[in-house]
């Protein structure tokens, strides 16, 4: 079961009938994010796998799941705002639960992100769940 957050993000790609525009939302959505503090760009931080640099920054509180992100790349800022509004509330232990590809396929990103972006979606995921798994 997906977030409020999520499900709004979903709503509005209903709405969007062309991909372009949709693409064009996902980079709004990463333009709203605040940005991650330089500090935190360190290579602990640093996702591998991703064609471009991506950082996630856990700040789970109180049992439940958040964390900060960035990337220099605009549409993977955006998949970053995404999986964010995905993840972000959602108790430590059902974060696993989460089926990451399933709920952006609903928003039809698994079918319209390049074969790169596609596995950098993969392996922020997994470090999402990993961390949720530790913490």
């Amino acid at each position: 079961m997906a977030t409020p957050a999520f499900e709004e993000i979903a709503e509005t790609f209903e709405f969007l009938d062309d991909w372009e525009d949709r693409y064009r939302h996902v980079i709004e959505l990463g333009r709203a994010m605040p940005p991650l503090d330089e500090s935190f760009k360190v290579p602990a931080l640093k996702v591998e796998g991703c064609a471009s640099q991506v950082w996630l920054r856990p700040v789970p509180e109180g049992g439940v799941f958040d964390f900060q992100g960035e990337s220099d790349a605009m549409i993977v800022r955006g998949l970053i705002a995404i999986l964010h509004a995905l993840y972000s509330g959602v108790p430590m232990a059902e974060v696993g639960a989460i089926d990451a590809h399933a709920e952006l396929g609903r928003l039809g990103l698994n079918e319209h992100l390049s074969a790169q972006r596609s596995n950098g979606v993969r392996a922020m995921v997994e470090r999402i769940r990993r961390v949720a798994a530790s913490g």
